[in-house]
């Protein structure tokens, strides 16, 4: 979107993500840093920052950012614990400061159809909300079993790290806070005492049921090539990883985390999750967050009527949305606005959405106020975690 926006500046490590970024412009247009700190000496350069580093990483960023005056686009989750969550909030509000989350899901045509549906009135008074996610059984285990968010110590709590998303979508759609939080989960089945038998510590030293395993990292080399493009250097291409040969995949898988054997890792997140929260205007909400299933369902209870949607219910298709109305008996179709070029790529279109609205999120009257949009949904993820290992229910 050249016409709306200018990269002014990038920070980083690594010459190779800087010299992408940069190739976004004209030469020398872009300035580039090799830190952060490089960059906030520097004063403020632009509007806006974006801020994608991980996610133990985030809070000093951006409270680092504040100070030099930049309006924060801030991968999630804010923070990696949830008082700091709320020092950010009170910060970014004695500072004048906004900070927009990447909870992307709420930018997505679906979710803005089901929102709309909502505030239309059309369902009565919301009583309850239940959604699901089924995050993908090799989804998890590239991510979180394998991956950066395996172990809550070093990122975040899974119900956080995955499903803030989903928290985020709660709290919207009922237009409140969490009052009382109950949740329960565990991690099961990505665990040694469920190997098979003979199972190497790596897919690469010779697994006798590698043919058969959903897990095999051998799957990388063919329909699960895509998931290398965020973690195998030089496998981020125009194409993502399809365009590489299959032998520096093979030796990639030889030495990284990626071509360990999923039941022999260090992960300790759970792989399924359960939360049910009462919000502070007396609606009920639930979440199944789950290893074992694909997409995301929503449905929404009102006195006049529910809405029900979700990709799982057309695997194959577009999500679809439909409403039951009590007093007719009839069910109709919710229409849905069809998303951008890229169909339901990135995130169901939300990634195109969030940024398609930056511009208006940030200036003109209908900006954000000062604080951390969206701490409802961290406070209830967050909250569920701490319901989860202490077995009590946490109330804000």
């Amino acid at each position: 979107m050249p016409e709306r926006y200018q990269i002014v500046a990038v920070a980083d490590h690594y010459e190779e993500r800087t010299a992408t970024l940069t190739s976004l412009g004209q030469p020398g247009q872009i300035q580039v840093f090799g830190s952060d700190k490089d960059l906030f000496a520097a004063g403020k350069l632009a509007d806006l920052l974006i801020i994608g580093t991980q996610d133990t990483d985030h809070f000093d960023n951006a409270m680092d950012a504040m100070d030099v005056g930049y309006d924060l686009l801030l991968e999630k989750p804010a923070a990696e614990t949830l008082e700091r969550c709320e020092q950010l909030d009170a910060k970014a509000r004695e500072k004048g400061c906004r900070i927009l989350p990447c909870f992307v899901l709420r930018y997505t045509p679906f979710y803005q159809a089901v929102k709309q549906f909502i505030d239309s009135g059309k369902l009565g008074r919301i009583m309850s909300i239940r959604a699901s996610e089924g995050v993908e059984a090799f989804h998890q285990a590239h991510s979180y079993v394998r991956g950066h968010w395996a172990k809550s110590g070093v990122a975040s709590p899974m119900i956080v790290a995955k499903c803030s998303h989903d928290t985020d979508l709660l709290c919207w759609f009922a237009g409140s806070t969490p009052k009382s939080i109950t949740s329960h989960g565990r991690l099961d089945w990505f665990k040694k005492e469920n190997a098979p038998e003979g199972a190497p510590k790596r897919c690469t030293d010779g697994c006798p049921v590698a043919k058969d395993c959903i897990y095999d990292a051998h799957r990388y080399l063919n329909e699960k090539r895509n998931f290398l493009r965020m973690v195998m250097p030089g496998a981020a291409g125009e194409t993502g990883a399809y365009e590489l040969p299959e032998e520096p995949i093979i030796e990639f898988l030889k030495t990284s985390d990626w071509g360990r054997c999923v039941y022999h890792c260090d992960n300790d997140v759970v792989d399924h999750q359960i939360l049910s929260a009462e919000m502070e205007n007396g609606i009920t909400a639930s979440l199944t967050m789950t290893a074992f299933d694909c997409d995301r369902t929503i449905e929404v209870f009102g006195t006049r009527g529910c809405l029900r949607g979700g990709q799982p219910y057309q695997r194959a298709g577009a999500h679809e949305l439909w409403y039951y109305d009590h007093y007719t008996g009839e069910t109709e179709g919710v229409p849905v606005e069809k998303p951008t070029d890229e169909g339901y790529a990135g995130h169901g279109g939300g990634d195109f959405g969030i940024v398609d609205s930056l511009d208006h999120l940030f200036a003109g009257p209908n900006a954000l106020e000062p604080g951390l949009d969206g701490l409802a949904g961290h406070r209830l993820a967050y909250q569920a975690e701490e319901s989860r290992l202490s077995g009590a229910a946490p109330t804000s």
